[in-house]
């Protein structure tokens, strides 16, 4: 099981990794949504902003009023960014799960 501080550097490596893609920030442009993260074998949760094509303010703690929530295991989080879990295959196979409306799961497709 990761720890909570790991799983905080990874969703900031996500937020890089996005940044840093100019397909990706293009692509969400105009997405602007809130990110809930809960990390279920930790009991924990973080969150931050899609704004301006890009993840930004990842905090500590829930954010209730998010567009969007993602549900994972700290080691499957820590190897989706690390590139060693297919974001499809482990969103079909139960391991993520994602709480958002229709058009917003399929924007997410694009960029995950």
């Amino acid at each position: 099981m990761a720890t909570i501080d790991e799983c905080r550097t990874a969703l900031e490596q996500f937020a890089d990794n996005l940044a840093s893609n100019p397909k990706t920030v293009k692509k969400l442009t105009g997405f602007e949504r809130g990110l809930a993260a809960d990390i279920k074998d930790l009991d924990v949760s973080f969150n931050g902003r899609f704004e301006g094509g890009k993840l930004v303010g990842i905090t500590d703690g829930d954010n209730p009023d998010a567009e969007i929530r993602m549900i994972v295991g700290s080691d499957d989080l820590l190897k989706l960014v690390a590139g060693e879990l297919d974001f499809m295959k482990a969103f079909t196979g139960g391991q993520v799960k994602i709480k958002a409306p229709m058009m917003d799961l399929m924007k997410l497709r694009q960029v995950l």
